[in-house]
């Protein structure tokens, strides 16, 4: 068995949980409030702006057996850039205030989540943010294009408030047969467990962020 087939095996239960969350599932059909949405891409925009630092940071601890993967995250680097300033513009396009949560901070829970990821790369195994990159861009394989879609409907926002969601739901499609491509070759059982173990982490970690996201909606309606 290919070792992404095994990663994605072994990280199903995780996966169907954060994909079960009834946020996520009220974001997928549209039913969800302008004021949650920008809860979204505020809580979006402090984990992905982390992201450039945490790819160079796992190529520069990675061992020199593991030069191809040095090179993988690389690419990604050059793909990644300023992902963030779209957030903030798509913020702006939705009538929020992008410079308020550029000086801002996130949730607690999008806090752990990046404190988690730098952890794994400097104390831990760096291979094992393999695992944040499945999460997040699994996920947004999954339901980002739907979502945009059924958001746009629902609240009549433009197209310019949806360039994260979008560019994501198209972009890792593309992203994911690269991602399956370095994991399929790493063969050593450490590198292998981390990024399983991380995988596993990470869905739960992501997973809190939207069930505070969830805690938001709730307080709005009520």
């Amino acid at each position: 068995m290919a070792f992404y087939d095994e990663l994605t095996g072994e990280t199903r239960a995780e996966r169907e949980e954060l994909l079960s969350l009834p946020v996520i599932r009220a974001g997928a059909s549209g039913n969800i409030s302008l004021q949650i949405y920008i809860a979204f891409l505020t809580e979006a925009y402090h984990h992905v702006k982390h992201t450039l630092p945490l790819l160079m940071a796992c190529g520069a601890k990675l061992p020199e057996r593991l030069e191809w993967l040095r090179v993988g995250m690389a690419e990604y680097v050059g793909e990644e850039v300023g992902h963030h300033e779209w957030i903030l513009n798509d913020i702006s396009a939705c009538g929020g205030d992008a410079q308020a949560v550029r000086r801002g901070s996130s949730s607690f829970e999008t806090e752990l989540m990046v404190a988690y990821a730098y952890d794994t790369i400097a104390r831990r195994n760096p291979v094992g943010f393999l695992g944040m990159v499945l999460v997040l861009e699994g996920t947004s394989v999954q339901i980002a294009s739907q979502a945009a879609g059924a958001i746009k409907a629902s609240l009549k926002l433009p197209d310019a408030a949806f360039s994260y969601l979008t560019s994501h739901g198209a972009l890792d499609v593309g992203h994911t047969a690269f991602y399956e491509s370095l994991v399929n070759r790493l063969d050593d059982p450490d590198d292998r467990a981390a990024v399983i173990h991380c995988a596993k982490a990470f869905y739960r970690l992501y997973a809190n962020i939207f069930r505070y996201l969830q805690r938001r909606s709730d307080g709005i309606e009520g």
